[in-house]
């Protein structure tokens, strides 16, 4: 395991119960600011002021990027980006060439120095999206679904205010579809890929699928999740769903089904990555480079579920 101990870069630790504990409690209590339109905390809205760390082939970091664009914050926000290649001891680093950008603001050579930058002591993992602030030199905020909520909101004097991925009347509807979403699909490939056991594996790739099948089901004469508008939820669906046939399907033994084998889920995920300025974000290069390279977790011993597809039957 890959983390930071007090502050210290450890390669190779082995995960306890009281290190889970630990980090945890640094997850809740650490990097978890909001920047503000009414001038109120220390975090307020300015051009020019903050800045994403990303990496394209994360989906989490993926979303951020993806707001960045839609709502024209190019300009406003500035952005760094990590090599897909995460497998070494450094873990998330800078390299020159087509897959990475230098760190534009603090010249760093990895993503564990800029947590080391934002608390000299921090005990956790080192993960994409990172929300950096250039005036007071330190990390804001490291949750992806917080991040998206301010680009959403909190820069529209100097982006595009006239998109709005978490409109006020439809709130209730998107937190509900992003508790299923989020938990069964969105970590639904890394709990089966992830898993420990064949019993966990089994149990997520059955949660998995059975959600993607209501999907299928729920998108039947719709443009997007709710409708005409699209919303926060659909951009967390298709951030999974653009990398599932490419990666999930395969790498984290999501095999029962690829997207293809969902018409309408496709054509829905085609209809996302369509639109103007998505597909720049989209860099299945990147992706691939990510999870085909030695990430380190999951049980090898597990048997990937069968493809729905049973060749035994007669065409």
């Amino acid at each position: 395991m890959k983390v930071l101990i007090n502050g210290v870069w450890h390669a190779d630790a082995t995960d306890t119960p009281a290190f889970r504990v630990a980090r945890a409690d640094e997850r809740k209590r650490v990097f978890r600011s909001v920047v503000t339109t009414d001038g109120n905390g220390d975090y307020v809205a300015e051009p020019n002021r903050y800045h994403l760390y990303v990496s394209y082939a994360c989906p989490w970091a993926h979303r951020t990027i993806l707001y960045r664009r839609l709502k024209g914050l190019d300009g406003v926000i500035g952005l760094s980006v990590l090599h897909p290649v995460w497998g070494g001891p450094e873990g998330w680093q800078f390299w020159d060439g087509d897959h990475s950008t230098r760190d534009h603001v603090n010249g760093f050579d990895t993503l564990y120095q800029v947590y080391q930058a934002g608390k000299s002591d921090f005990t956790g993992k080192v993960t994409v999206p990172v929300l950096w602030d250039k005036k007071t030199k330190t990390i804001v905020n490291t949750e992806s679904g917080e991040i998206i909520r301010m680009l959403d909101h909190a820069f529209d004097q100097w982006g595009d205010a006239s998109v709005r991925f978490y409109p006020e009347p439809l709130r209730a509807e998107i937190d509900r579809l992003n508790a299923v979403l989020l938990d069964r699909v969105c970590m639904g490939v890394y709990k089966a890929g992830f898993a420990s056991d064949q019993y966990e594996y089994d149990t997520a790739i059955t949660e998995l699928f059975t959600t993607l099948d209501d999907l299928e089901d729920t998108l039947v004469g719709r443009r997007f999740l709710l409708g005409d508008q699209i919303t926060e939820a659909d951009w967390h669906l298709f951030a999974t769903l653009v990398r599932f046939d490419a990666v999930y399907n395969s790498k984290l033994k999501c095999s029962r089904c690829r997207l293809v084998d969902y018409p309408v889920l496709a054509r829905y995920t085609h209809r996302l990555y369509s639109l103007p300025g998505v597909a720049e974000t989209v860099k299945l290069d990147h992706i691939k480079m990510h999870y085909f390279d030695d990430l380190g977790v999951g049980n090898p011993r597990i048997i990937p579920v069968d493809p729905a597809h049973d060749f035994r039957k007669a065409a």
